[in-house]
Formats: C-alpha cells, sequence, structure tokens
C-alpha cells in the first residue's frame, strides 16, 4: 500500500509539477511537515507567508506516511520546507523528486549532526538551540531567495527570532543549573534528546532508538531498569507522540527490583505542544524535567 500511495504521489508530481496555487491575498503558499518547522516558518515569514503543516499536533514524523491527498499540498506550494537527516522517513521518496523544497538539514554544517554507536544520523536537531538558530537562518534565506520584495522582512524577523532564541537558551542555562551532575540522566521511552544532553551536560538513555521505526525490546528494557536502580534514577518519562506502554513497562521492572521510580510530566519530543510555539514548548520540557530531577 505505501509503495502504491507514494507511486501515485509521485506520478501526480511529475503531470502537474508546475502548477502552483496562487493566493488572491498575494502570500506565498508555503508547506511544512512538522509542527516544528511550522512554528518556525510563521515566525520568519510573518505576514507574508500563508503555512500549510502536513503534521499536526502530536503526529509522529518517524511513521507519517504520504497521503494521496498530499499530492495536491505539495504540488499548490510555492515552497516545501522539511526537516531532512531523515526524519521524515516514509516521506524520503516523495520530497526528493520536489524541485520547490528546501530542508533544514541543508543549512546546517556536516559536524552538527549527532549519530548513535551504530552510525545512525540523529534528526532531532530542534532540541539545539544553535541548530535551531541555523534552521532559522536557512528558511529566512529560502524566502529571501523566492521573494526578494520583501527580503528585509524576512532579515527583520530572523534578527528578532535569533534574540529570542538566545534568550530561551540562557532560561535553559539557569532552569538546569539547580540538577545536581549525577542527576543529569534523562531516560526516555525514545532517543530523542541527545542535542539536548550534547548542549546541556546531560547523560540520555532511551527504550528505543533514533527513530520510533525501531522495536522496544525486553532486553533493553531490563538492561535500563538495573541501570535505573543501580544510579537510583528519580524519574522517567514519557513522550507526547509515543504511546506511555513501554515507559510504564520499565516503570513495573524497576519496581520488580525493589526501587520505586516515578513517572514524570509527559515530554513534547517530535511534535509541539498544541497551540504553543517552540519557545513555549522548550520552556515546558525544561521545567517538566527540573521539576521531576532536581
Amino acid at each position: 500500500m505505501k509503495k502504491l500511495v507514494i507511486g501515485l504521489l509521485s506520478l501526480l508530481l511529475l503531470l502537474t509539477g508546475c502548477q502552483k496555487n496562487n493566493q488572491e491575498d498575494g502570500k506565498l503558499n508555503i508547506v511544512v511537515t512538522t509542527t516544528m518547522i511550522t512554528d518556525l516558518v510563521e515566525t520568519i515569514g510573518g505576514d507574508h507567508v500563508n503555512v500549510k503543516g502536513l503534521m499536526t499536533t502530536g503526529v509522529d514524523p518517524h511513521l507519517y506516511q504520504a497521503k494521496a491527498s498530499d499530492a495536491t499540498t505539495l504540488i499548490a506550494a510555492d515552497l516545501v520546507i522539511y526537516n531532512g537527516v531523515h526524519l521524515e522517513a516514509k516521506l524520503t521518496d516523495v520530497l526528493a523528486k520536489l524541485e520547490n523544497a528546501i530542508s533544514l538539514e541543508s543549512g546546517l554544517d556536516e559536524g552538527d549532526i549527532l549519530a548513535d554507536d551504530e552510525g545512525g544520523i540523529d534528526p532531532h536537531i530542534w532540541f539545539s538551540v544553535p541548530l535551531w538558530k541555523k534552521a532559522a537562518i536557512r528558511v529566512s534565506k529560502g524566502l529571501s531567495e523566492l521573494d526578494p520584495t520583501n527580503a528585509k522582512d524576512y532579515d527583520a524577523n530572523l534578527q528578532k527570532y535569533l534574540v529570542e532564541l538566545d534568550d530561551l537558551q540562557s532560561y535553559i542555562t539557569n532552569k538546569l543549573s539547580v540538577i545536581e551532575g549525577d542527576k543529569r540522566v534523562l531516560v526516555t521511552a525514545h532517543d530523542a534528546f541527545n542535542y539536548f544532553a550534547h548542549s546541556n551536560n546531560f547523560e540520555v538513555r532511551s527504550i528505543q532508538g533514533i527513530s520510533t521505526e525501531s522495536e522496544a525490546s525486553t532486553s533493553t528494557i531490563s538492561e535500563l531498569a538495573d541501570f535505573i536502580t543501580k544510579h537510583q534514577i528519580k524519574s522517567v518519562f514519557t513522550e507526547s507522540s509515543i504511546s506511555p506502554k513501554t515507559i510504564e513497562s520499565l516503570q513495573k521492572a524497576v519496581e520488580s527490583r525493589g526501587f520505586k521510580v516515578t513517572i514524570g510530566e509527559e515530554l513534547y519530543s517530535d511534535s509541539l505542544k498544541d497551540n504553543a510555539s517552540y519557545i513555549e514548548t522548550f520552556k515546558l520540557n525544561v521545567d517538566a524535567i527540573v521539576r521531576a530531577l532536581a
């Protein structure tokens, strides 16, 4: 079924690739993949863009599969902006065929991308504020190239946002400072917080790997339960776009070892909180981590 949908999408893109949905309001029609990118493009584009996100709040981008209706949306776009770094794994074949698309990955340097022990690349770049600043710069550049008339406005919005991101990093650093070094261990359902850990001196442990396509094995849960018990980790975390079942299984495994671990507040990993910005969502995550681990 997946191959059939991708085939239909590719055919539609080939047949109608030159069509555009001209906006009566004169704004650019931008299509993006994730909720994080929706917020980013709306922030930089301001009054000059209409933004359509393929994925809504709570949708897991690792598992999102292209629908036939997505072809119409993509074809109508003046510009398509996606994360890259293989985040939109099941959309890769479709996005690769688009001439009117840019990725946030294209605004990063090769050394920016983290990898796991098996060489798998980590797509969760939004958990590094410095990398999100680079993503913002890439979006501003892409919009300015497409719409040079309004380039000054895109740059002004960018400069304002870069200051806000610097303020966010200060907030993160100050809030996390109350967590002692040996308590800076973040245990989650899947491996989404490596960039956060890299930027903020944390250790991360997870049940699933970088992608939620990976399976949660009983051996991994057992090993992680041993680690939590040995190091007396106070809390573990569920994620908004993933079922809490694996974390609940981990909690039970820890309790069977004679140690009690709590499940902290839900973290937002692959999707923003409903009706909240990137900055607001990041702060909610940080506040939740502090309440659970400090």
